[in-house]
């Protein structure tokens, strides 16, 4: 997030991202005064420089005079790799396993200490979940997110220890349980979580892994959201492992003419 306070000197194109940087998934909609507040960019200024992004495609002013993040950014974030090869590689895959299991079925990545969602696939039978294409969930807090975790650098590991917070009633805070938890992902290969994300939903998740001359490297995680009253949970797991190998072994093809 922007600072809330103003700072001179500041470039054009600083106090534009800055405006940009204003919004997020808790904040998707916002007035001017709320963008100047949030930047702490003058009134003045935020105003011309809305009047600018606007026109460009950037942002999109509403009925109600307040702003929302414009469909150019979201064309320009699809060319990202991390968004298009991954979700071109893997949607087949999800597919094919959203049609077996008729859940939703996602895919993420880490991004510092969030997991990233790039892609999900859903139905009307899905339980709802809070996760989006784009969405930035904690790691600690989520299926897919453990799994990152567990294959995580040991100072990522170390700094999510530091700053576990609360999502729900269920959410693991206490790091000796967790640290417990990220061994156990390791050894049996997928992590669960029950309404520890939202409540109403649990998860299952698998790493998805690219053979590299010193081992396989973790580059995403793939998951499902189910009810938490389902007891099957467990028998999931080998259409999951199958559908990241599957992942995996095309997404290292794809590469290779890279």
């Amino acid at each position: 997030m922007a600072g809330r306070t103003a700072q001179p000197g500041r470039s054009v194109t600083s106090r534009a991202l800055g405006i940009l940087d204003a919004f997020g998934s808790d904040a998707p909609r916002l007035s001017l005064s709320e963008i100047a507040e949030r930047t702490g960019t003058p009134l003045t200024t935020a105003h011309r420089l809305l009047g600018e992004l606007t026109g460009w495609g950037a942002l999109i002013r509403r009925p109600d005079g307040r702003y929302e993040i414009g469909r150019k950014l979201w064309d320009l974030g699809l060319l990202a790799p991390v968004q298009l090869e991954l979700r071109q590689v893997a949607a087949p895959f999800m597919l094919d396993l959203h049609t077996t299991i008729r859940d939703t079925v996602h895919l993420a990545v880490r991004e510092g200490l969030s997991a990233l969602y790039v892609e999900r696939i859903s139905g009307r039978e899905s339980v709802p979940v809070v996760s989006q294409v784009g969405s930035r969930l904690p790691l600690h807090a989520t299926g897919v997110g453990k799994v990152l975790l567990a294959a995580a650098p040991d100072e990522v590991v170390g700094q999510t220890l530091r700053s576990l917070h609360p999502i729900t009633r269920h959410t693991v805070v206490d790091p000796a349980r967790l640290t417990r938890e990220l061994t156990e992902i390791r050894r049996r290969r997928y992590a669960r979580t029950c309404e520890e994300m939202s409540l109403g939903a649990a998860s299952i998740a698998v790493p998805v892994q690219v053979e590299r001359p010193g081992g396989p490297l973790a580059v995403a995680a793939l998951g499902i959201v189910v009810p938490p009253n389902r007891r099957d949970l467990a028998r999931l797991v080998p259409a999951l492992e199958m559908a990241a190998r599957g992942i995996g072994r095309a997404l290292a093809r794809s590469q290779e003419f890279h």
